[in-house]
């Protein structure tokens, strides 16, 4: 079976003189199914994840039909939507390998950059516009911007859209761009969600899947460290002392890492412990400013630092040739990011080092990517856990064991003068009751003995005629009525019954 070449997809030729200047000359299987009917103008619908030639799937067939014609000033003749920052610059760089040959111009919308200098580039109007979702509605928002003459949208990572909540934007932006637009879609998997947008926006597409990538590079060193926490409240501080461990452990031959977690937070927890201990340590995730993140993406390149800490948002679209290592910090919670992750190393025949941190939680999540990649990944053990298993603990947070409560004694007094009620055993002396007390406190007067009270028969029994026990009063001043008082409350009660 003879292999398709790029020379066989009808591009331009000034295309193919830049494609073979890049070096490449067979085309990949997304790019093979796509590229001839984005050609003929069909929609196409593409599943497949980063790292399958996607973006050139794309751009190459853009550059050849745009090639003819010119753009007006706000109205841009293409768009492509990207759900990151870094993703949307990876395929502006695309555009400036594979259309140099051709005049094209093309303007990058991102948040974290200048508006003004946006808006200079629009109004000279812009053949291809790649943008962000929020980005691109601020400049339409604004009326810096007009899409009624998009030829060609294209929507790159559209499940990434769907996990950041970009979908109710793209069904906007869709809405704003003529129907007579022809659609290039791709995700890496067809959620329901994603399937309802394909079914109302897409007409009839060209429908090209390329199965998921379920196998790692040969050349890349795989292994997986399990880690049970002494206490639930030392998790993560346990993961970063086997994390800085492994890291001592590779030494020169670690020339540099990315380090992969799952969430943003953990993301600059483990990129501030990094640096805390003397490591070559920078985060990079979408909360952090565009040009922090810009610089930090450089001098990774560059070889100016030596530790990426990413998250997978954040990570997707970055081509960094030569990564001598990858650490996984969390287990992806999808069995295919794994296999993006450890990609990033051991590209090119390279050889190249992946190690990943296990908790209990993470078993299951464990389980599912070996069962992707149909085969045990090897347990390692570091050092200090071969050894001493406990002390991985002892990082930045005492042990409460550690730390000696005072002994609480039972005496009423908190003057310290006074001595404890409770005294040890061991040196409390015999009771001797002949002797007399040595307490330095003052004793208490003896009470009285009380009166036995006489038995209840002895006691004499009270008379119950109580009129006969005390005179009745026979007072004629009575207290309170003054000068008025009526004369028959003066009469005494025998008086009173006699009249």
């Amino acid at each position: 079976m003879t292999q398709t070449k790029f020379s066989d997809l009808n591009l331009n030729p000034k295309v193919l003189k830049a494609i073979e200047e890049a070096g490449y000359e067979s085309p990949t299987p997304i790019q093979e199914g796509a590229i001839p009917p984005a050609l003929e103008g069909r929609d196409v619908l593409g599943i497949a994840q980063t790292g399958t030639g996607k973006t050139a799937s794309f751009t190459l067939p853009m550059i050849t039909m745009l090639a003819r014609g010119r753009a007006r000033a706000r109205m841009p003749r293409s768009l492509v939507l990207c759900p990151t920052r870094e993703l949307a610059a990876q395929v502006a760089e695309n555009f400036d390998v594979y259309a140099k040959n051709v005049k094209l111009t093309k303007a990058l919308l991102i948040g974290g950059v200048s508006f003004k200098e946006q808006d200079q580039l629009i109004d000279k109007g812009v053949d291809v516009l790649i943008a962000t979702p929020g980005r691109l509605l601020d400049h339409f928002e604004r009326g810096k911007l007009i899409l009624s003459d998009v030829k060609i949208m294209v929507v790159d990572e559209a499940d990434r859209m769907l996990d950041m909540g970009f979908i109710p934007d793209i069904e906007r932006i869709f809405g704003l761009t003529p129907f007579t637009r022809q659609t290039l879609f791709f995700s890496a998997t067809m959620a329901p969600e994603i399937e309802r947008i394909t079914n109302t926006f897409l007409s009839s597409p060209a429908r090209i899947e390329v199965a998921r990538q379920a196998t790692a590079s040969e050349t890349i060193e795989q292994a997986a460290v399990f880690v049970k926490a002494s206490r639930k409240d030392r998790e993560a501080t346990e993961k970063r002392k086997v994390l800085r461990d492994l890291i001592d452990a590779e030494g020169e031959k670690l020339t540099n890492a990315i380090i992969f977690c799952n969430r943003k937070v953990d993301v600059d927890i483990v990129s501030k412990s990094l640096t805390k201990y003397g490591y070559d340590a920078a985060p990079i995730h979408g909360d952090l400013d565009q040009s922090q993140r810009t610089r930090t993406l450089d001098g990774f390149r560059e070889g100016a630092l030596r530790i990426l800490v990413a998250s997978d948002v954040a990570a997707r679209g970055l081509d960094v040739p030569s990564v001598s290592h990858v650490f996984n910090f969390d287990v992806p919670g999808h069995p295919e990011d794994y296999v993006h992750r450890i990609g990033r190393t051991g590209r090119a025949g390279r050889e190249g080092k992946a190690f990943t941190i296990v908790v209990p939680r993470d078993e299951k999540n464990f389980a599912a990517v070996e069962a992707l990649i149909q085969k045990e990944i090897p347990r390692v053990q570091t050092a200090q856990q071969a050894e001493t298993p406990v002390d991985a603990a002892a990082e930045e947070t005492p042990a409460k064991s550690d730390v000696k409560k005072p002994t609480r004694t039972r005496s009423r007094s908190k003057s310290a003068d006074k001595a404890p009620r409770v005294v040890e055993a061991e040196t409390a002396p015999e009771p001797q009751p002949e002797s007399p007390q040595t307490d330095e406190r003052p004793q208490r007067a003896e009470r009285p003995e009380r009166a036995e009270r006489p038995e209840r028969a002895e006691r004499p029994e009270r008379s119950k005629d109580r009129s006969k026990e005390r005179p009745r009063r026979n007072d004629n001043n009575i207290v309170g009525m003054g000068d008025h008082m009526p004369e028959f409350i003066a009469l005494s009660f025998d008086e009173r019954r006699a009249s």
